[in-house]
């Protein structure tokens, strides 16, 4: 795409009238008017209308059956930040930032994104689509159903489990176990109540009683498995090698042998499809998928990384919470499963982060504060440290606030500066492209100078047991894992079957590298407690719980659903 397109984007929106910054961010969005998804397909990726699949005006699947992504090898950058604080780092934001950036400057650059989840969008964290004026729009759609994705994997998941109770009902021809049952069901909402539960209650017409429990969506092994298959004909391989139990002679079976990996398989022939939306500066947003990265693997879609990477000269993926979960799976699960490697990383930061990562309380951000910020740096050279680990020396993006002073930039700078990482500032939530324009440029600094050696932090060959303590010991500075009894036993089972090769998934929480989300900072000489290992045979890897992590949220006491409504107008107010 050529500068004068791109300067001709950027005078459009000078000449848009944007509340100013600070304004809530739906404000902002709804003052932008959007391209049609077909324009921007068109003008953006050069897509034909024939490949979309639209979902209205500003929405569209892309139809990989009608794409050609064989002319084109984009590069890909990873952003990922510190450890979260309520504070906010801004990763999503920095993600869009970056690419509405790269597109003024002349690359050709497309942002891949997941799928808010309905959970944290009642719960704690409203609305998900960046901010500012760095954002993803139509953002009520993106964070509300958007194209069904969440409901098709919801509908698929309940459909194996309501086959499995079925089945045992009907006389049990595979003699499963119906105390060995391990698929529970799942729903895309924060829902305390249902994490236990007791199913086939009423008598024999109602089915078998047995214990099960819900966990929510983005946790299934579906949306993994939707996230890491290659195609159609791979998903449901993947779908298939789904273990949901085991037979009364302790046998594994799966998902396969009950017969029902077609027909979860045309639940998601539409979903498997990534979608098309647009930012602020109407540059192309995949938007794709929805693990978390506490307990799943938090990265977008195989599929959607691919087909940008084919459709444009750069694109911009985002790992979900900070580097210890997100960029890690990101490497250890996407990469290694993929193929793919991050040609540059991005590392976002804040000051105010930094100042709570110090021992700062929210109350007391704006403050200026040198030593709590050199205090809390501590954590940011760990996350630099850590990236390194994996071949990639990150380039530093301070997600610049109003309150921070030079003093505390300068500390920051110098703590990258002395590890030897690129540090810039970032403005783009307040000024959209032409603030993340620095950022801009030291990646394209860092592209054109060649691509790293991406190294995975461990071998396929290692036990599962190691593997989990590499990723304690070097990551999170534990000084050992330790095992609890129903671990070890699930532990020893994995190995029996034959998946000690697979690559592992922490899940834990994601503030802090400890699993006691009250030690800020960058502990040291903490032990790691796994709760429970669960093999997740058709996604292809095994996830270790640890700690108090659940896998089914709960709502804070004041949850974002109660200020949400509609107004005399129908529009969505409390969203944003």
């Amino acid at each position: 795409m050529t500068n004068n397109h791109n300067n001709a984007v950027l005078a459009e929106l000078t000449m848009t009238v944007l509340p100013p910054p600070g304004a809530p961010d739906i404000e902002i969005a709804r003052a932008v008017k959007p391209w049609p998804i077909f324009e921007v397909a068109q003008r953006k990726l050069g897509v034909a209308a024939h490949a979309l699949i639209p979902y209205g005006h500003y929405k569209a699947k892309l139809d990989l059956a009608q794409l050609d992504t064989s002319k084109k090898q984009g590069k890909l950058v990873l952003v990922t930040a510190i450890t979260p604080t309520p504070a906010g780092e801004g990763k999503t934001t920095t993600s869009i930032g970056l690419t509405d950036a790269l597109n003024a400057i002349g690359v050709s650059a497309s942002v891949c994104l997941r799928e808010p989840s309905l959970g944290p969008c009642f719960g704690v964290k409203g609305g998900a689509a960046g901010g500012g004026r760095a954002q993803a729009i139509p953002m009520e759609d993106l964070n509300l159903h958007f194209t069904g994705d969440f409901h098709a994997i919801t509908s698929a998941h309940n459909l194996l489990a309501a086959l499995i109770d079925n089945h045992i009902h009907w006389g049990n021809a595979l003699n499963l176990d119906s105390r060995r049952i391990s698929w529970r069901r799942v729903m895309d909402m924060n829902d305390r109540a249902l994490r236990h539960t007791l199913v086939g209650l009423g008598g024999p017409a109602h089915g078998q009683p047995r214990e099960s429990g819900f966990d929510i969506t983005v946790a299934s092994e579906i949306m993994a498995i939707l996230c890491l298959a290659d195609d159609r004909k791979d998903l449901q391989r993947r779908l298939g090698n789904i273990i949901i139990g085991r037979n009364r002679d302790n046998k594994t079976v799966t998902a396969r042998e009950l017969g029902a990996d077609g027909a979860m398989t045309v639940l998601l022939k539409e979903a498997i499809q990534p979608n098309l939306i647009q930012t602020l500066e109407h540059n192309p947003a995949l938007i794709h998928g929805g693990p978390f990265a506490n307990i799943a693997h938090g990265c977008n879609s195989v599929m959607a990384t691919r087909t940008a990477l084919g459709l444009t000269d750069v694109v911009v993926t985002e790992a979900g919470f900070g580097a210890d979960l997100g960029a890690e799976k990101f490497i250890d699960i996407k990469c290694r499963l993929s193929g793919l490697k991050p040609d540059a990383a991005v590392l976002v930061c804040t000051v105010r982060a930094l100042k709570m990562q110090g021992g700062i309380g929210k109350g007391d951000l704006d403050a200026p504060n040198v030593e709590a910020v050199t205090k809390g740096a501590e954590n940011l050279v760990r996350h630099i440290e850590n990236m390194q680990q994996f071949g990639l020396n990150p380039l530093v993006a301070i997600n610049r606030f109003p309150t921070d002073t030079d003093e505390e930039l300068t500390v920051i700078k110098e703590v990258c500066l002395g590890l030897g990482a690129k540090v810039e500032e970032a403005h783009h939530w307040a000024e959209g492209s032409a603030g993340a324009k620095a950022v801009a440029e030291g990646v394209k600094a860092i592209l054109d100078s060649g691509s790293p050696e991406v190294k995975f932090l461990y071998e396929d060959a290692m036990p599962i047991d190691e593997k989990i303590r590499t990723i304690a010991t070097r990551l999170y500075g534990a000084s050992d894992v330790q095992f609890n009894i129903a671990a070890q036993k699930q532990l020893d089972e994995i190995h029996q079957q034959g998946f000690g090769h697979l690559p592992v998934c922490i899940a834990k929480t994601p503030y802090s590298f400890t699993a006691d989300p009250h030690m800020l900072g960058a502990p040291t000489d903490h032990v790691l407690p796994v709760r429970e290992l669960h093999l997740m045979a058709g996604a292809g890897f095994v996830v270790a719980i640890c700690g108090d992590v659940m896998t089914m949220p709960g709502l804070p006491k004041q949850p974002a659903a109660l200020s949400i409504s509609l107004d005399d107008n129908g529009e969505i107010v409390g969203l944003f």
